[in-house]
């Protein structure tokens, strides 16, 4: 396996290409993400960091360039193979939470690993114990709308790493929370992603957080700096 969890080369995307109303979001972008390596990617609102995440995390293709993921080029390669990718190597934290109303904290990141195969047994004990990390096993019984935001969104870091994945993208993960609540959600994202030694790619605009992860990523003019 590879040292290079994540690698994106020459990446270029552009909406309502060849139309008077033509955007181009990215313009070659390149990275790459060692393993256990968190890094913060960094850039203002609109800039396309969304975009590069989905791209990255195998949820939309660019009009060019290269995805590889484990060492794996994910180019050319079929919806089936991709989504496998996707489903065990990738989980994704978002600014909301998107919990499954439903069903509680517990059986949201149980979900995810039987949909993967996993005994339902298996499954309840490693979400508890995920829920645990981040000290939330004692809501594990309560649904999405019983918790707080600080908590809904320690759910969903659980629910992102439930299938043991070796890349965590995260989109503005603390950007819905008050400074408090952030700092405490940030401290639990960092100290689960360290405890299970898989890389990360963090977008946010916040620079104090930012600097508390390995390196930045600065996200401009659709090239990354």
């Amino acid at each position: 396996m590879s040292d290079t969890v994540l690698s994106l080369s020459g990446i270029t995307k552009t909406y309502n290409e060849d139309t008077p109303g033509e955007i181009r979001v990215l313009r070659g972008a390149n990275l790459s993400i060692a393993k256990g390596e968190v890094v913060a990617l960094v850039a203002p609102s609109g800039s396309g960091k969304s975009t590069l995440l989905h791209i990255a995390g195998l949820l939309d293709a660019a009009d060019a360039g290269e995805v590889s993921i484990n060492g794996q080029k994910m180019d050319g390669q079929s919806d089936r193979r991709r989504t496998a990718t996707r489903r065990n190597e990738v989980g994704f934290v978002y600014q909301f939470h998107h919990l499954l109303p439903e069903f509680t904290a517990l059986e949201n990141i149980v979900l995810p690993q039987l949909a993967n195969g996993v005994g339902e047994r298996a499954a309840r004990d490693h979400a508890l114990e995920l829920m645990a990390r981040v000290g939330v096993d004692t809501r594990a019984s309560h649904r999405p709308a019983e918790l707080s935001g600080g908590e809904q969104q320690r759910v969903a870091f659980c629910r992102a790493l439930a299938n043991r994945p070796a890349l965590l993208l995260a989109d503005e993960p603390t950007g819905n929370l008050d400074p408090d609540t952030a700092e405490t959600v940030f401290s639990a994202l960092m100290e689960l992603v360290r405890d299970t030694g898989l890389s990360a790619l963090i977008a946010t605009h916040n620079l104090e957080l930012a600097a508390r992860m390995d390196r930045t990523l600065r996200l401009e003019g659709g090239e990354i700096l």
